[in-house]
């Protein structure tokens, strides 16, 4: 045991000390969510009169990032992200981040065949006894990015839960370069929003279509939140999650003891993510739980194991949705807001299960900044960037109700959309539709 604390001693280092590795040209990493190295990224941002095109890889990162924030000319750090939180969102308006498209589950299998990684910094829970550092909220993509990379540098934050792992969740003192101490804020919290009436509509609908011993995937959103929060509230029993992100929705099912995981098919007793964020409890619901496990996304989101589940039901939250069924889950138009991640991954592999079923949801209409409400079901996308194709297309649901798009032709499916879009747009839809050669003169008007 000795051995391993005299190892730590000798790898030990200021943040300063530890960045000094970084050189101009480097690729550097700093992984997902959570596991943004706080400490290293200001040290790193306070070299940067002396460093120039180093090239930086996150995603979900709460902000703010330092490295960007002191060189808005970006000549000196250029900054990337896999899937925009809202903050890095704001830095794509700002010119100040680049969108690297994927789907989730293809992160790390990128790393290991087409990416260069110099360095990796990555926050982890403190080490153990072992010799061993909880990837914690980050396990999902952390260990194989760092298998990938030159150097490797730690940032303990001593606020991080510990979460168990099926693998790939930790990493030992002897596969690390240097390690970096000092205090950390609290964790971020994210607090649910109120859901609006049409999120409350939306909800109720999909409750009625999910069956107790159900395994769930609930996707980044109030939408998904304002499911989960109605499940607590339902009659359903031994519900099972295996999901990409783990969030608040499934803390509250698990408090109101729906969340059991005892009838999964797969992998029963526990419930499975890659990456954890939330508000309040959610942090020490989350450490050392028997119950929880953390496994890497290529695992997670790969299909056929998302398929392996019965009764699988994946809901997730989209912005728009064309009349031929490609939905838009990532772009305003041209403007840029989060990413594929792993909805595709969920849309596929929950239509695959036995008992199985996608659901991609959104109000009907919004109001846009001037005040005048629009239609999120159009006729055609003119730039929107797709990210469900319309061959994989299932369900659509607004607070309207849901259709299913699956098997349907083109004009089978422009009379479903329809049929849930708001009642203000539906005629000149039909009009749309008709113009486009999708709508039959016997369709329900």
């Amino acid at each position: 045991m000795r051995g391993i604390y005299e190892e730590y001693r000798r790898k030990l280092r200021t943040p300063e000390e530890a960045v000094q590795v970084v050189k101009s040209g480097d690729w550097v990493d700093y992984t997902t969510a959570l596991g943004f190295p706080i400490l290293l990224d200001a040290a790193l941002a306070k070299r940067r009169d002396e460093l120039w095109d180093v090239k930086l890889r996150g995603n979900l990162s709460f902000g703010p990032v330092q490295t960007v924030e002191c060189d808005p000319g970006r000549e000196h750090f250029y900054y990337n992200s896999w899937h925009c939180s809202a903050y890095e969102r704001k830095l794509c308006d700002r010119g100040l981040c680049n969108f690297i498209p994927m789907l989730f589950r293809n992160v790390v299998p990128y790393y290991r065949r087409f990416l260069t990684v110099n360095v990796v910094m990555v926050s982890v829970t403190p080490m153990d006894k072992h010799g061993y550092f909880n990837f914690s909220c980050a396990g999902g993509i952390a260990r194989g990015i760092a298998e990938c990379a030159d150097v490797v540098i730690l940032e303990v934050n001593e606020r991080l839960p510990r979460i168990l792992g099926g693998f790939d969740e930790s990493i030992h003192i002897s596969e690390v370069d240097f390690v970096v101490e000092g205090e950390h804020p609290p964790l971020p919290e994210f607090p649910v929003s109120p859901p609006s009436p049409e999120d409350r509509e939306i909800a109720r609908w999909l409750v009625g279509q999910i069956p107790s011993g159900a395994t769930l995937q609930l996707g980044i959103g109030g939408m998904p939140n304002t499911v989960g929060a109605l499940l607590a509230e339902s009659d359903l029993e031994d519900l099972g999650m295996h999901t990409e992100l783990c969030g608040d929705a499934y803390f509250h099912l698990a408090q109101a003891g729906k969340l059991t995981n005892r009838r999964k098919s797969y992998q029963r007793n526990k419930g499975v993510s890659g990456i954890f964020f939330g508000s309040g409890g959610f942090y020490d619901w989350l450490d050392l739980n028997p119950g929880i496990i953390m496994e890497p996304l290529e695992h997670v989101n790969d299909p056929h194991m998302i398929a392996r589940q019965e009764n699988m039901i994946s809901i997730n939250s989209c912005i728009a949705a064309d009349l031929y069924g490609q939905v838009c889950a990532e772009s305003a138009g041209l403007r840029h807001i989060s990413g594929t991640g792993g909805q595709l991954d969920y849309l596929t592999g929950a239509a695959m299960s036995k008992g199985g079923k996608a659901f991609v949801c959104m109000t009907s209409s919004f109001v846009d900044k001037s005040g005048a409400r629009r239609s999120r079901i159009v006729p055609h996308f003119s730039g929107d960037i797709v990210t469900d194709p319309r061959s994989q297309a299932y369900y659509i649901v607004t607070e309207y109700g849901g259709v299913n798009l699956a098997g349907r032709s083109s004009w089978e499916r422009a009379e479903r959309l329809i049929s849930i879009a708001h009642p203000d747009f539906r005629e000149e839809l039909i009009a749309a539709a008709e113009a486009q050669n999708i709508w039959r003169r016997s369709n329900r008007r």
